[in-house]
């Protein structure tokens, strides 16, 4: 997994200690980033803060609106650029990304062709349709446009930051905006450095994209800015309602995907060992730390113990460790505050009689895949998300009884239902409330071109990809003409 330096995309020389503005500019100060997977440094980078942050979006409302009315071949050829340039590219990439994420290179190599994606539907969007003629009174051309918003602030988090930061920067600069992107500070190059590398190659105008990884004084910033009309924000509940509130209290648009606790569902007619390999990907898939991830696993009673059993087994057998080595399956958790999270629920659960069935220890960051079984409602296993690789198994009787577990959460994102009938499954699904619906899948999936989104504690009903990227980036204007202004009554 070495690093090919030489890269235009992963060369740590061209932006250490620095910030992108369109160019790599020195900061006030820096950040020193840890690798997960060693504990030692990879890489420093620039540290922003409000001044920054303020400095950014006066010279992104600039650059906006020259960008806007730049014509729609020559921004989707910018985004074609930018896909070619991060596919001839892309080993060097990911394995960049892997180490900073923790995560094995495959989930690198992942988010990078996911990113390959995400720019060539960007490349699409400038030549799609943008309004509508309406019906009105003769003489009268009535119509309705979408146009961009401005300057957007995108804030993402650490688990893929390639994708979920990218999958709001690019739709929102294709429509004509400009975007300023606070990435998560542990994962600076992932989440937004090879994003500027890439579309800066690409010949994207200066101004257009700034990359400021910072604090939380840092993103209260950008959240308040008053020249951002739109915050979209990837990350925990937590910090989520932290942000729809304050971009709330300044009228702003705001889109929020947040955390989720996903429910899969296996009936007694499933297949076995395709149902523990699919319950595995989805609890362990980057050690659990991903929104999706598979958190509660319903599972009728008379296969409980069996499929409780092979589970087990598979989750002792897969190697954990160093994903540099190229040898592991799960990688380290992030960091050591969310290690911490993961050890105090795992542990109040089994306080609580929840049973270890494999896993529940811990070496270094490095947290062994866990199943546990007897999770009831009430313990936190079943209530909270665990961000972590803990499958918790939840028997159940009846159809009824599992929509009903199903649905016992604050969260709305993800769901499976696993089946030998798919219109049993089918019949489950449609009265489960989530975002997202699998049948005889695990809840981990994304394809980046359907729209994602959760309701609840999962988000707050907006969706981003594909089909909602146009709605979410853009604002709809009334436009009427007359060929002369008519006579009024007054």
């Amino acid at each position: 997994m070495d690093i090919q330096a030489a890269s235009p995309v992963a060369d740590a020389a061209t932006w250490q200690g620095k910030l992108f503005d369109g160019q790599w500019i020195a900061a006030p100060a820096t950040l020193e980033v840890i690798e997960p997977g060693t504990g030692k440094p990879l890489h420093t980078v620039g540290k922003a803060g409000p001044s920054e942050v303020t400095a950014a979006v006066t010279r992104a409302r600039a650059a906006q609106r020259g960008w806007a009315a730049t014509a729609p071949r020559e921004r989707a050829a910018v985004f074609h650029r930018a896909a070619a340039i991060l596919q001839e590219h892309a080993a060097a990439a990911a394995a960049l990304i892997a180490r900073e994420t923790g995560g094995i290179l495959a989930k690198g190599e992942h988010e990078v062709r996911e990113a390959i994606v995400l720019l060539q539907r960007a490349a699409a969007m400038p030549l799609h349709a943008t309004g509508q003629v309406l019906p009105s009174v003769p003489g009268r051309l009535s119509l309705a446009r979408q146009l961009p918003l401005g300057v957007i602030g995108v804030i993402s988090p650490f688990n893929f930051p390639l994708v979920l930061s990218l999958r709001s920067v690019a739709p929102a600069l294709a429509v004509g905006n400009a975007v300023v992107l606070k990435p998560d500070p542990r994962t600076p190059y992932a989440g937004g450095f090879v994003i500027a590398e890439v579309l800066a190659a690409a010949g994207l105008p200066e101004g257009l994209l700034h990359v400021l990884p910072g604090g939380a004084d840092a993103g209260q910033a950008l959240v308040e800015a008053p020249g951002v009309p739109m915050i979209a924000f990837t990350g925990s509940t937590a910090a989520g309602r932290r942000i729809g509130e304050l971009a709330g209290r300044h009228l702003k648009k705001v889109s929020l995907e947040l955390g989720g606790k996903n429910a899969l569902i296996v009936l007694d007619d499933a297949d076995l060992d395709k149902a523990v390999s699919a319950i595995a990907f989805g609890a362990y898939f980057h050690q659990g730390q991903i929104c999706m991830a598979t958190g509660r696993v319903l599972v009728q009673r008379g296969i409980a113990a069996e499929l409780t059993r092979r589970l087990a087994e598979k989750a002792r057998h897969l190697p954990v460790g160093d994903p540099a080595t190229g040898q592991v399956a799960l990688g380290p958790i992030i960091d050591q505050r969310q290690l911490q999270n993961v050890k105090d629920i795992v542990d109040a659960s089994v306080a609580a009689g929840a049973v270890v069935e494999a896993g529940g220890t811990h070496e270094g960051l490095f947290y062994a895949p866990t199943v546990l079984s007897n999770v009831r409602p009430g313990m936190r296993a079943f209530e909270e998300e665990v961000f972590g690789p803990v499958a918790n198994i939840i028997p159940f009787d009846h159809d009824e009884e599992a929509i009903e577990l199903a649905n016992a959460t604050e969260y709305g994102l993800s769901a499976g239902v696993i089946s030998a009938s798919v219109g049993r499954a089918m019949a489950i699904g449609e009265r489960l409330h989530t975002g997202l619906l699998h049948i005889n899948d695990q809840t981990v999936a994304d394809e980046v071109v359907n729209p994602f989104g959760g309701t609840g504690a999962s988000g707050n009903g907006t969706s981003v990809g594909g089909p909602a990227d146009w709605e979410q980036y853009t604002h709809w204007q009334w436009v009427t003409v007359k060929d002369a202004v008519p006579q009024y009554p007054f």
